[in-house]
């Protein structure tokens, strides 16, 4: 067998691009992948491009052959665009794989650890599941911080079976104006709001979304800490992981990072010095399965359990779920979008949300079918995120 193609198909999806990479092979049988770094999607293209050179006419079942000439073949190491372009692509390659050999794709990472995983979400996910009530509510706590919509919302998330609840800071107050300091105290009244109104029925998680220096951030952590956390991701920027050193001197809340890493060297220092508790890998930005993996391998060995990132589509939803039922150390498995609800005449999937679980696939490969005749009906748009700056014009993490 020998790849004949890949193609770049970028989609339109409700908030988000979905990237997707398909892999032609000269035996009929076709892989799908998702390429992370969604709003950068032509630059994706002409990576893949570039890559596919390298690739035609190659054997597709050997795949870390193929990543390794994807990853090398540059000179320059890989950083999020390849690294997203080559995660694409990798899936695609496991999803043919699997086909293959008529085997789902986590019986090819070891076999299934666990009978089903466990998700966690956003405060605008049971409107997204089709709750309409829940609508409001997930506006008021979003953009204004509101103390009792935010303790309503949390308790229908009780009521629909879910036992984490995270939030993240307020929308803008003004335009693209973020001022992390007013920030975080609005961030503890709605968390305080929730533990004195519904105890210890939930767990409370936070997304700091990287707009932290250090001091904010252990501030933020030392009066979070009385309320329990289950954990509190992203507190500080990326660029530099060993900054979480500071950061577990003075503090005992969980941490999770990572969203942001391209490769098993970013996580290195972070698990290897045990600065963080929960690895948030990006199946679809570090290099794929074969380097989440790895990944797993290397914080399981420090008692670091994954907790994989996922803002993106049904690819990257199945991908990250064989990732977690093939890992003794898998945590939650975050979903933004239910994956039988974004763009079903696009995608179609051979596991389901059942409650608060991911079912366990059966179907050989990734087990998604894309119809790319369908998806020519939602051409990609040229998207960005908010631009947050402070009140003197300096521009702070989005």
């Amino acid at each position: 067998m020998k790849i004949n193609d890949i193609c770049v198909y970028p989609v339109q999806a409700p908030r988000r691009t979905l990237v997707v990479i398909v892999v032609e092979t000269d035996e009929g049988i076709t892989g799908i992948g998702e390429a992370g770094l969604q709003r950068r999607w032509k630059a994706i293209a002409g990576a893949v491009e570039h890559l596919r050179q390298r690739l035609i006419g190659q054997d597709p079942t050997r795949i870390e052959h193929l990543w390794q000439k994807m990853a090398r073949g540059g000179f320059f190491p890989i950083d999020r665009l390849i690294g997203s372009a080559i995660s694409g692509i990798d899936i695609a390659l496991w999803d043919i794989k699997g086909q293959a050999l008529g085997v789902p794709v986590y019986e090819l990472l070891g076999g299934r650890c666990r009978d089903y995983v466990e998700i966690f979400t956003c405060p605008d996910y049971l409107h997204r599941q089709g709750i309409v009530e829940a609508g409001e509510l997930a506006r008021l706590v979003i953009e204004e911080g509101d103390r009792e919509a935010t303790v309503e919302l949390a308790r229908m998330f009780l009521a629909n079976g879910y036992r984490f609840f995270r939030l993240g800071f307020v929308g803008e107050t003004d335009g693209d104006l973020f001022e992390p300091r007013q920030g975080v105290r609005i961030l503890l009244d709605q968390l305080r709001a929730v533990r004195e109104a519904v105890g210890d029925k939930i767990e409370l998680m936070v997304d700091l979304h990287a707009r932290l220096n250090p001091p904010e951030a252990i501030w933020f952590c030392r009066e979070a800490e009385p309320l329990g956390m289950f954990l509190v991701e992203d507190a500080i920027r990326s660029e530099h992981p060993t900054s979480y050193r500071l950061i577990r001197q003075h503090v005992n809340t969980p941490l999770a990072a990572g969203e942001q890493w391209a490769s098993k060297w970013e996580f290195a220092p972070a698990i290897e010095e045990e600065l963080i508790d929960y690895a948030r890998v990006d199946v679809c930005v570090a290099g794929g399965l074969t380097e989440a993996k790895k990944i797993a391998g290397m914080a399981e060995a420090h008692h670091v359990q994954m907790l994989p990132h996922n803002p993106l589509g049904p690819i990257c939803t199945a991908a990250s779920l064989h990732l977690d039922l093939a890992c003794s150390n898998a945590g939650l498995q975050e979903i933004v979008h239910p994956p039988t609800v974004m763009l079903p005449d696009v995608f179609e999937c051979a596991f389901e949300q059942q409650g608060n679980r991911l079912t366990v696939p059966t179907a050989p490969g990734l087990g998604v079918t894309f119809n790319r005749e369908a998806a020519r009906a939602y051409p990609a748009e040229m998207t960005e995120p908010p631009h947050l700056h402070r009140l003197d014009g300096s521009h702070i993490n989005y």
